[in-house]
């Protein structure tokens, strides 16, 4: 059996990748490394499985039809996870195009691959974004999503719709995933936490949005990354309705297909997270307090209680260990 990853240069499918790999499953990494962040970090996290005899390495857009179809016709894939998207809340604002690139019509192609190969089981990453104007806390996987205030959101849910929808016509079982704010080693470096690192080793001010007054479910790669891995071993299977009924939004009753939110259950204030950066990197940081940014949301928080019950996930890491971890590795790799 082979595994497709989607986005294998990236932060989360370049971890999945190495954990695969340290299986001793056989993967397939799809990545077409584009420019929205530094390639270099791209390449050098693709270093780290280029040579292992378990990768194959698959330099491709997902956009590109043709490029698509004669991957999945070349190594029919047995499993596939999706975690290629074009990220980001505010680049939505600035190049929306990219997004409907990516997250659309790139899913598309997915989509269809996997019905030509007669894929065994697809694990698609959505967000917590799609949650949106969404106030009750915590985010439960059965709330409603149909008011995102973002592109990037819209395409997340939108790629769930698309997934259901292909997941009923054909048969294939689908699990999407919500993530909530990954950091960890090799991390994005438009997210916050590298973002912060960075100006704060530099002496330079560090951005923070509505006055600092927001929270987030921070979730440290390698409780996502044994989550990921859980849920690719159980197959959603469809679930019963009754007559006359409203259908669960987080599964269904005509496809093997479900939802789940993928996060650390314990959200953290963004004042408090500041503070641990700071205490493990041993500086103090500038602070230049700004107004919320249009898109963003104030608070997230995961109710991950039905992934706990199906797959046993058990976020172990907590805040203080994952941002020393972090900032070890920022150093090592950025200081060096």
């Amino acid at each position: 059996m082979s595994i497709l990853v989607t986005g294998s240069a990236g932060f989360i499918g370049n971890a999945l990748t190495r954990q695969l790999l340290a299986q001793g499953e056989k993967v397939i990494g799809l990545d077409n490394l584009n420019a929205y962040y530094d390639v270099d970090l791209k390449e050098a996290r693709l270093a780290l499985v280029k040579d292992h005899p378990g990768f194959t390495e698959a330099r491709i857009d997902m956009a590109d039809r043709d490029a698509m179809a004669a991957l999945f016709a070349r190594e029919r894939p047995t499993r596939v996870v999706n975690l290629a998207a074009q990220a980001g809340v505010r680049y939505s604002l600035e190049n929306p195009h990219a997004y409907a690139d990516s997250n659309l019509v790139g899913f598309l192609n997915l989509l269809e691959g996997c019905r030509t190969a007669g894929v065994k089981h697809l694990v698609f990453a959505s967000s917590s974004s799609v949650y949106g104007t969404n106030t009750i806390l915590p985010y439960g996987v059965d709330d409603p999503t149909d008011h995102p205030i973002s592109l990037y959101a819209a395409t997340k849910k939108a790629g769930e719709m698309m997934a259901h929808s292909y997941c009923h016509l054909y048969g294939i079982p689908m699990t999407g995933l919500r993530f909530f704010t990954v950091y960890g080693p090799w991390g994005r470096p438009d997210m916050a936490p590298m973002k912060f690192a960075k100006a704060i080793i530099a002496g330079d001010p560090i951005d923070i949005y509505n006055d600092g007054n927001m929270s987030r479910d921070f979730t440290y790669i390698d409780d996502i990354i044994d989550g990921v891995i859980r849920v690719l071993g159980y197959l959603p299977e469809p679930v019963a309705l009754a007559p006359g009924a409203v259908p669960n939004p987080s599964t269904s009753h005509t496809a093997p297909y479900r939802l789940y939110n993928i996060g650390n259950s314990k959200p953290v204030d963004l004042m408090d997270f500041i503070a641990a950066l700071e205490a493990s990197l041993g500086l103090q940081a500038v602070r230049n307090f700004m107004p919320m940014q249009p898109g963003d949301v104030k608070d997230t928080w995961a109710d991950v209680a039905t992934l706990a019950r199906d797959v046993g996930y058990q976020p172990q890491t907590s805040i203080e260990d994952g941002v020393a971890r972090f900032t070890q590795w920022y150093r090592e790799f950025y200081e060096k």
